[in-house]
């Protein structure tokens, strides 16, 4: 193969893969956060969890 083809196949892939990774960063950072009721929600799950599973001989102590 020539190497001005090969030099031109080269930067043509190399945009396209520019141009994927830009419209990856912009999907990444359209992601919208979650909602404040389901992090609380997840929270509260995680504490009830934690409670449920912690050893019942510290409430024994005097």
């Amino acid at each position: 193969m020539h190497p001005e083809t090969r030099l031109a196949l080269h930067r043509a892939r190399a945009a396209e893969l520019r141009a994927d990774a830009d419209a990856y960063r912009l999907a990444a950072s359209a992601v919208r956060p979650r909602p404040l009721r389901t992090r609380l929600g997840w929270t509260l799950v995680d504490v009830g969890l934690r409670l449920a599973t912690s050893p019942r001989a510290a409430a024994l102590a005097p």
